[in-house]
């Protein structure tokens, strides 16, 4: 007899949406009313999120990197104004900051949580701070009453990058609380496809500010004094105006469609992603030097990503080769933008001085959390329907490729 050659295992991706029938019947309404850009579904999506997240107002978007740059720009930030937040967080974050002219100030992060470092906050305010930008990192909620109080009594505003933080939770004031309630001034949310709900791409902003949230709704349509909405409803001939410049950052009716689908879903989904992370942290913990995440006792994370921190004797890209040779997908920690090459160009700031003068090229001693948090860690699967035995087979080829770079290293 010929012995057959075992099947090659399944691919198990990244990240997976978790979307079905509910999405698609959804997605029926505005297609069968043929109102598919910003509309009523649009109205819907926003109310239903500011119900869900105990916000006043919400203000549905393009994408998360529209609503930070309108957020910004509410807040008064412009030319060579300075805003406080971190360079370990995706690109956009920063370069929100250079959309409004303004230049980005990094500070560190907390190497447990992968969070703006409170401590580092107050070092780096001048009298040019017009704004902190912190950023709930993978949807890890961060020292949110700490870095507060510290704006609190600079007066300077806090704006929150939530575009990982759907549905995760804080423990503020003693009452847990959504995300986006929000807890400073406005909160930036995301829908892309990796996030816990999607609507394809787009994004939103919850304030208590109704004043903001008025501009808001005014610059996504180009600053046009009557909304397309109001001109179709219209019984007598109307005019639109263009008051101010104004951007293209709506989001469309079939978006929104899939948006409200979605937000049914989300406590289930945070649900059953804070039960995969309990798996991967029994699983994972008595793995010889890796380093899992850190759920702080003030926060609920939605575990949008679960991200551990590799031995230091490891290299990161062996690690990941040997994970896609094994037909697992992995992940790269967050990124970090004063290492990109487009921050060798831009201005930025950090605690030891302007960035482009003093700090060498791709490197800042100010920055070694959040640098070390890039080059030492990974990101693995996790994903409503990842099954139990996928979740072991990549705890089993992490620990055997952690194992041999031991084995490397020893030699």
């Amino acid at each position: 007899m010929t012995s057959q050659a075992a099947a090659p295992a399944s691919f198990i991706p990244i990240a997976r949406p978790t979307v079905g029938a509910s999405e698609l019947a959804a997605v029926q309404r505005p297609l069968s009313t043929g109102w598919l850009t910003q509309g009523p579904e649009v109205k819907a999506f926003e109310e239903e999120f500011a119900a869900q997240v105990g916000a006043p107002y919400a203000c549905a978007v393009s994408n998360c990197t529209t609503a930070l740059h309108l957020a910004l720009r509410a807040v008064g930030v412009g030319h060579d104004d300075e805003v406080v937040t971190v360079s370990h967080s995706f690109i956009a974050s920063a370069n929100a900051v250079r959309y409004c002219g303004a230049v980005p100030v990094f500070v560190d992060v907390q190497p447990e949580t992968f969070n703006m470092d409170p401590l580092r906050i107050e070092a780096v305010l001048t009298e040019r701070t017009r704004a902190i930008l912190v950023v709930h990192q993978l949807g890890m909620p961060c020292d949110l009453e700490a870095i507060a109080e510290i704006a609190r009594r600079h007066g300077v505003p806090v704006i929150e990058d939530a575009a990982c933080a759907s549905g995760s939770q804080i423990l503020w004031r003693g009452r847990w609380e959504p995300i986006g309630r929000p807890h400073g001034v406005i909160a930036c949310f995301s829908f892309h496809p990796r996030k816990v709900i999607t609507t394809g791409d787009g994004g939103m902003l919850t304030t208590a500010n109704p004043d903001w949230d008025n501009r808001f709704r005014t610059w996504r349509q180009h600053s046009m004094t009557v909304s397309d909405t109001a001109r179709h409803q219209a019984k007598d001939i109307v005019f639109e105006q263009y008051s101010e410049l104004g951007f293209n950052y709506r989001m469309t009716d079939l978006q929104a469609a899939v948006g409200r689908a979605q937000l049914a879903r989300l406590p289930a989904i945070v649900a059953e992603r804070r039960r995969l992370a309990s798996r991967y942290h029994e699983l994972l913990g008595r793995v010889r030097g890796l380093r899992l995440p850190v759920e702080p006792a003030w926060a609920r994370s939605n575990w949008q990503s679960y991200c551990v921190g590799l031995p230091a004797e490891s290299s990161q890209v062996r690690v990941m080769q040997a994970m896609l040779d094994a037909a697992i997908a992995t992940r790269r920690g967050v990124m970090c933008a004063h290492r990109e090459p487009a921050y060798r160009v831009e201005s930025w700031r950090c605690e030891g001085g302007a960035g482009v003068c003093e700090c060498v090229a791709g490197s800042c001693a100010a920055l070694a959390h959040s640098e070390a948090a890039t080059v030492h860690s990974l990101i693995l699967p996790l994903y409503v329907g990842m099954t139990d035995e996928d979740q072991a087979r990549v705890a089993a080829t992490l620990a055997s490729a952690l194992a041999r770079e031991s084995t490397c290293h020893s030699r």
